[in-house]
Parts: C-alpha cells; sequence; structure tokens
C-alpha cells in the first residue's frame, strides 16, 4: 500500500522544463562548482606557487589538474661554431579525483621556472606541479624537457617523445605527457639559416609553442616570455665566430581546483 511518504517524492521526468525557476529554490539546493587555479607570477623568472589548502566543509570531492613548467631553452653553446637546435618542450599534464572530508589539507605547489638563463648547450628540465595530503601522495606532472644545440649535422631533423609514460603514471587518474621540441636548421649551409619549435603543455593555450628562426642574423636570445607550460626559447646564430647568446626560461606550472 502507498504511505504518504512515497507521495511527496518527485522524480524529474514530472518536472516540466522551465516551470520552476531559480527564484523558487532554495539557496541551498542543486550543486555548486568552484574552481581554484594556484599559479607562479606569468612571463618572468618565478619560484612559481605553493600553498595549503584547506577543503571547504560540505565538500565531498575534488578534482586535482596540473600542468608541468616548460623546459628551459639552450644557450650557444660553443661561440664559435653554427649548430642546429632543438626546442624546449612544455611540462606534462596530470588530473586526480578523489573523495574528500571538511577540513582535510593538501600541500599544492605550482611549478616555478629556473632563475637564469641558459648558455650551455643543454638547458635546464622543467620543475613539477604537484599536490599531496589526505589520502593522496605521489600525485604530480612533470616538467618539460629541455632545449639543445649540437653541432653533429649528422641528428636528423625530427621530434620525438623523450620518455614514455603510462596513463596513469604518478598517480593519477590521466596523465599526458609531451614530446620535446623540434630538431630544426639547414643541412647544406649550416651558418645561413637555422629555425626550430618549442611545445606547449597539453590542454592549455598558446598553440603549438614558439616557433624561431634566424637568417644571415648573427645571433639571437631567446628573450620570448612565454605562457604558462610552454619550453622556452633556444639562443641561435647563425655567425661562425665568438658572438654568445643565452636561451630563454620555460613557462611556469599551473594547477586547477574543481570541487562541488
Amino acid at each position: 500500500m502507498a504511505s504518504y511518504g512515497s507521495y511527496k517524492k518527485i522524480v524529474a521526468g514530472q518536472v516540466i522544463d522551465g516551470t520552476v525557476p531559480n527564484s523558487a529554490l532554495d539557496p541551498s539546493a542543486g550543486l555548486k562548482y568552484y574552481v581554484k587555479h594556484i599559479y607562479g607570477q606569468p612571463q618572468v623568472c618565478s619560484p612559481g606557487c605553493c600553498c595549503l589548502w584547506t577543503v571547504p566543509t560540505g565538500v565531498k570531492r575534488v578534482t586535482f589538474e596540473l600542468w608541468g613548467a616548460g623546459g628551459n631553452g639552450n644557450g650557444h653553446c660553443s661561440c664559435n661554431r653554427c649548430h642546429h637546435y632543438q626546442g624546449a618542450g612544455g611540462g606534462f599534464y596530470s588530473s586526480k579525483t578523489i573523495s574528500v572530508q571538511g577540513g582535510w589539507q593538501y600541500t599544492i605547489c605550482a611549478a616555478g621556472v629556473y632563475r637564469c638563463c641558459s648558455r650551455e648547450c643543454v638547458g635546464c628540465k622543467g620543475c613539477s606541479s604537484y599536490v599531496n595530503g589526505c589520502n593522496l601522495s605521489g600525485f604530480c606532472a612533470n616538467g618539460g624537457s629541455c632545449g639543445r644545440a649540437n653541432t653533429n649535422w649528422d641528428t636528423a631533423c625530427y621530434s620525438y617523445f623523450e620518455c614514455c609514460t603510462e596513463p596513469t603514471a604518478n598517480n593519477a587518474d590521466f596523465q599526458m605527457g609531451n614530446h620535446i621540441g623540434h630538431w630544426g636548421g639547414s643541412v647544406f649551409c649550416h651558418c645561413n639559416y637555422q629555425w626550430t619549435c618549442t611545445t606547449n603543455a597539453p590542454f592549455l593555450a598558446g598553440g603549438s609553442g614558439s616557433a624561431s628562426a634566424l637568417v644571415n642574423c648573427w645571433n639571437r636570445c631567446g628573450c620570448w616570455h612565454v605562457p604558462y607550460g610552454v619550453g622556452g626559447q633556444s639562443g641561435m646564430t647563425t655567425y661562425c665566430e665568438r658572438c654568445c647568446g643565452q636561451g630563454g626560461m620555460g613557462g611556469g606550472g599551473l594547477v586547477k581546483i574543481t570541487y562541488v
């Protein structure tokens, strides 16, 4: 026999769209989505941003998304030889959704970038972003690959994944790696035309990274200020004399928190 309690229940199919306006609902009804971003100062060398985040009261599930910092570009390396160059790689991406309770705390760090520019043949790898706390450890997104200069012209012009990563590596629900930038440059006239291309971090704006080229221009530094997670530009030269330059820094890391 049906009870009074069973008559009070209303299923979604019984409510006609548009008949119950938002103004008729209690402010506490329904789900509310909140998003927070953790990041360092953009477009400059930065230590990144680390903080202690406390789960608000009433929150039951949280999704963390991480992007590692881009790698630094290389310098000219050898000042009296022409090179070809490989652009720096963008940072990796990781995501994780977990059940939480109000009051739980998490240490959240968006990766910084090295506070120096590279003059060496090989730049610096990007730093990792990470989150640690209640029922969560070992969760991070790796930084991007470093830029490289090479005087060995037998190296083919190509782009490749520096390392393979499993989709659930680093304690992630899903992780996406990145490939290092492109080896480029003229094979037949080494000191005439140089070019390379960096890569960006997955799912972030910034296109495919930064392409740069020189044609009879002596040298240039990697001075482009890059968006979050993008690889830094290489220092480049087409001049076979003593004329040194430095590579640029990669873009810093980023953390996105989504909770209901």
